[in-house]
């Protein structure tokens, strides 16, 4: 059986918003479908073997919550993306922002997907959102009835957030792993594209030991050779767009050059 959780990187499918969104793509629904697929298109001729899709452009996000979850339509919009990306890619992921791991389980577990990313799967955090509790007892007892193995990745002190109350990187990392059986963590900057702390990143990698680390955002040619050395895996959105402006198409030529890169640090 093949490893579950991708190595290397792992470049971002970003939908751009669905209709019902505060602010929609053009097309309606096959809009997006064709944004989204010329991007999944570049990052595969690029060299990209593994891929994780988002609704980026549903912002702003529901709390993913009993109470305020993702809508049916773009569950189900996610769900198709996700067995269009199947066909492309080795691995695939599924985040569902701003923290809805019930769906983003539902639609990995029904898809074949290989892994969702978890902003907040333990402890309390205020994001943008509102106060953010994590749920990774409903979430594992959920993927637990579905008689599903998607892996749970989960992100450490997440970005666009702090802790509701004093945590270190140790603390989150261990409660990630040991008591929310997470089976990777992720290490942000403070925001979308911003770089990690490579001090921060050294303590998540030590607490980890030999379980896996990956980094979730700001990855970029001048800070790879720092960050390569401590990590499994580079979640890359931002950079690999025309210009690095998250919103435009991805540049093929941008993720030839990274994943190159990559390559010669790792080999």
């Amino acid at each position: 059986m093949r490893d579950q959780l991708p190595k290397g990187l792992i470049g971002v499918v970003h939908l751009q918003g669905l209709p019902g969104d505060p602010a929609p793509g053009a097309g309606g629904f096959a809009g997006v479908s064709e944004f989204a697929l010329r991007d999944a298109d570049a990052l595969a001729e690029g060299g990209i073997e593994s891929v994780i899709i988002e609704n980026f452009g549903s912002a702003p996000f529901p709390k993913g919550c009993e109470g305020d979850r993702l809508e049916p339509h773009v569950v189900a919009f996610m769900a198709l993306m996700t067995l269009d990306l199947r066909k492309r890619f080795e691995h695939v992921g599924v985040n569902c922002l701003r923290n809805d791991a019930r769906a983003a389980m539902g639609i990995a577990s029904a898809c074949g997907a290989d892994f969702i990313r978890v902003n907040v799967h333990t402890g309390a955090y205020v994001t943008d959102q509102g106060v953010i509790e994590g749920e990774a007892a409903a979430t594992l007892r959920y993927r637990q009835a579905l008689g599903s193995s998607v892996s749970v990745v989960a992100d450490v002190l997440v970005k666009h957030a702090a802790p509701l109350a004093p945590l270190t990187a140790t603390q989150a990392t261990h409660e990630a792993l040991d008591r929310g059986h997470a089976s990777a963590v992720i290490v942000s900057g403070t925001g979308t594209g911003q770089p990690v702390d490579v001090e921060v990143l050294r303590e998540v990698r030590a607490a980890a030991g030999d379980r896996p680390v990956w980094i979730g955002s700001g990855y970029n040619p001048d800070n790879a050779a720092d960050l390569v050395p401590h990590i499994d895996a580079a979640i890359v959105g931002t950079w690999l767009k025309e210009d690095g402006d998250v919103s435009k198409p991805v540049d093929v030529k941008r993720v030839r050059q990274l994943v190159d890169q990559y390559a010669a640090l790792s080999g």
